[in-house]
């Protein structure tokens, strides 16, 4: 007798291993989303320690800001804000609002997700689904709300 697997075994085996590939394939989908966004927020993080280092050499949180966005020259931390600027666009992300006066910040990102986080110069970092019109509004006090 010989020994071995028939064809309709091993066909039988590699649909399952199909089925079972295409099940881990639908249910891992959303996790890229969630990595991404994962990374904004990191970036945006890294962001609070380089404001609080351009208010402990200037006395003010203004050059953190520039247009609307993360100030890229002037702040003397070009090269880092420039990065996590780069890193916020690969992602999938943008800068949708960046705001600093002489005592406040605030900076709003829109994740890869299509949600928003906001992080302040309060401590405060929060995701919303919609856009926080706070953190657009002119100073002396940006707050994410």
């Amino acid at each position: 007798m010989k020994k071995g697997f028939t064809l309709i075994e091993l066909l039988v085996v590699i649909a399952i291993i199909g089925v079972l590939a295409a099940i881990v394939m639908v249910s891992m989908s959303g996790a890229t989303d969630k990595a991404k966004d994962a990374r904004i927020k990191g970036d945006i993080t890294q962001m609070r320690a380089i404001a609080e280092m351009i208010q402990d050499d200037d006395s003010s949180y203004a050059s953190t800001c520039t247009s609307g966005t993360i100030a890229i020259a002037g702040s003397g931390y070009d090269s880092q804000t420039g990065a996590i600027l780069t890193d916020i666009g690969s992602q999938g992300g943008s800068v949708y609002a960046c705001s600093a006066g002489a005592t406040a910040y605030c900076i709003e990102v829109e994740l890869a997700s299509g949600s928003f986080f906001c992080l302040d110069s309060t401590g405060l970092a929060t995701t919303t689904a919609s856009v926080n019109e706070t953190c657009t509004t002119t100073g002396p006090t940006y707050v994410c709300s």
